[in-house]
Order: structure tokens, then C-alpha cells, then sequence
């Protein structure tokens, strides 16, 4: 027993001297504290004063105009028990991000990987052609309006009628509308993470593969490995949060090209869910027990692709 209350004592004096350190050092830093203040303002304002808000709403019925009610755990079991739009919500939303996010973080990384190949003047010019389409995306959903257009003058159902087929419902027949819903938002997350990669590969040291070679690196596919992925975490971090959040907050795509409500709800996402209750319906209570399902949903997918990256060239 007495050795228990030593070692606990022990314990206890080590404690406090890293506390005393860690203030004799945050003292002599001030300045620097300082200087980081106004983003840790903002940053608490803008990101986690919402976020504990959302939080303690969603446990509540709140219509804005009423001071909120108590509701306990009633919103999380109407989601799960008695709202079957959110369920189907919920698997449309993770049939799209399971194939958007992978899909666009390999195109991303592998369309920059190629052109990073290119002569300078060439690859600055391939990197603005391909990024501009990314900034105008709800204009750009014009095009692919047109595009995919349900009566025979849109261009696919043009296509197809030269080959004796019958115009497709793309846009409103529910075996279709998800397909094209994909493609499109495949298209348009390219932009940020391709910019992202493109910024990485230029900040490589290129002495680490005349290094590599000499060590016995034999191909190319090596060197991407052992040399490009390592050297690249941060930008393939950068690249893959920036993937989730595009693949889970898919949801004006879906409503421009398919209307809200889609035919069956067959593109219907989380997030316009979440818009549908929060902005029509005014029942903020709810809207923020879907929101916090859709970030808890996120910061796992987020801590699992962390997880993942770390084995990246070990």
C-alpha cells in the first residue's frame, strides 16, 4: 500500500513540474500566443461555438421562432425509427462518396503526377485549363443539363438515336439519375485536389531520387512509393479531407440537375436533407440531429484515412 501512495506521489510532483514547465515556457512565448490570437478567435467563433450549438440543438425542438425545448435522444430516434427519406438519404449519400471520393483523389493525383512530367511552360498551361472548369461549376451545370437532357436534342440521346436507341429518362428515371449524379460530381471535386497535388509535386527534392537510383531504385513505380508518397503526406492529407468533405456534402449538384425532390428520392443526399429541414420546414432541432450524424460520419472517415495514410511507403 505504501508503495502505491509513493509511486502515485511520485506521479503527482511529475505532473505538476511538467505544468510548471509548460507555463514558465507559454510565459516566455507570450508574444507568440499573442500573434496566433485573433485566428484562434476566429476560429472558435466561426467553427466550434457553431459546432457545440448544432450539438446541443439537436437534442431539442427548436423552430426559431420559439426558445427550444428539451427533447432528449427523440431526434436521433426519429432518424433511425421514423424517417425513411434519411435512410435512404444515408445510402445514397455513401454510395457517392464511396465512389467520389476514391475515384476523384486517384484522378486528381494521377492527372497531376502526369502533368507535372511536362515542360514548364506546357504544365503551367495544362494546370489552368484544367482547373478552370472547376470554379464555375453551377454554371458549367447548364452544359451538363444539356448534356444529359431527357428529350431526343440532348446530346447524349442524340448519340444514341443515330444508333437506333430510344431517348433515356437520364434525369428522371431513377435507374439512371445516381449514375449521372456521379459523373458530374467526379468532374467537378477534381479542381481543389488537383491543384493541391500539382503544389506538392513542385516542392519535392529531386536529390532524394538521383539518391534513391544510387541505392538500387530500380522503376518508376518504385520511386512513386518509396520517394513521391512519403515525401507527399501532407498534400495527400490535404487531399484526401478535401475529398471526404466534397464526397459528403454532395447535394446542388443533385438538386440542379435532378430537381429536389428527385423522382423516389433517388439522389436525395444528407446534406439535402439537412437543407430541407433547416430551410424550408424551419425545424432546426432536427436539422442539427442530421447534422451532427453527418459530421460524426465524416470525422471517422476522416480518422480512418489517417490511419491509412500512414502506411504509405513503410
Amino acid at each position: 500500500m505504501s508503495n502505491k501512495n509513493s509511486t502515485l506521489a511520485l506521479y503527482m510532483r511529475k505532473k505538476k513540474m511538467e505544468r510548471q514547465i509548460m507555463w514558465k515556457k507559454a510565459k516566455a512565448n507570450k508574444t507568440c500566443y499573442l500573434f496566433i490570437l485573433p485566428y484562434l478567435l476566429l476560429f472558435t467563433l466561426c467553427y466550434i461555438v457553431p459546432i457545440a450549438m448544432s450539438l446541443f440543438l439537436s437534442f431539442t425542438y427548436f423552430n426559431v421562432l420559439e426558445p427550444p425545448q428539451f427533447r432528449g435522444l427523440q431526434n436521433y430516434i426519429n432518424l433511425v425509427l421514423a424517417d425513411d427519406v434519411f435512410l435512404t438519404s444515408v445510402k445514397n449519400t455513401f454510395v457517392l462518396a464511396g465512389i467520389i471520393g476514391p475515384v476523384g483523389y486517384l484522378a486528381s493525383f494521377l492527372f497531376a503526377w502526369m502533368i507535372n512530367e511536362l515542360p514548364r511552360y506546357l504544365r503551367a498551361v495544362a494546370v489552368v485549363v484544367f482547373y478552370a472548369p472547376s470554379l464555375a461549376v453551377a454554371s458549367t451545370m447548364a452544359i451538363w443539363k444539356i448534356i444529359f437532357n431527357n428529350d431526343p436534342y440532348g446530346w447524349i440521346n442524340s448519340l444514341l438515336q443515330v444508333f437506333g436507341v430510344e431517348p433515356i429518362l437520364w434525369l428522371s428515371n431513377p435507374q439512371y439519375m445516381l449514375i449521372v449524379v456521379i459523373v458530374v460530381s467526379v468532374w467537378s471535386s477534381l479542381g481543389a485536389g488537383f491543384l493541391g497535388f500539382v503544389a506538392g509535386f513542385q516542392g519535392l527534392d529531386r536529390s532524394q531520387y538521383e539518391a534513391a537510383y544510387v541505392d538500387g531504385l530500380k522503376n518508376r513505380m518504385q520511386e512513386l512509393w518509396y520517394i513521391t508518397l512519403p515525401s507527399m503526406k501532407p498534400m495527400l492529407m490535404f487531399g484526401a479531407i478535401n475529398s471526404i468533405t466534397s464526397a459528403f456534402n454532395v447535394s446542388d449538384i443533385p438538386e440542379q440537375l435532378c430537381g429536389n425532390p428527385s423522382t423516389d428520392y433517388a439522389v436525395h443526399t444528407v446534406v439535402t436533407h439537412l437543407k430541407d429541414y433547416g430551410s424550408v420546414r424551419f425545424e432546426m432541432g432536427y436539422a442539427s440531429a442530421i447534422a451532427t450524424v453527418l459530421f460524426l460520419a465524416m470525422l471517422l472517415c476522416n480518422k480512418a484515412i489517417q490511419k491509412l495514410l500512414m502506411r504509405v511507403g513503410n
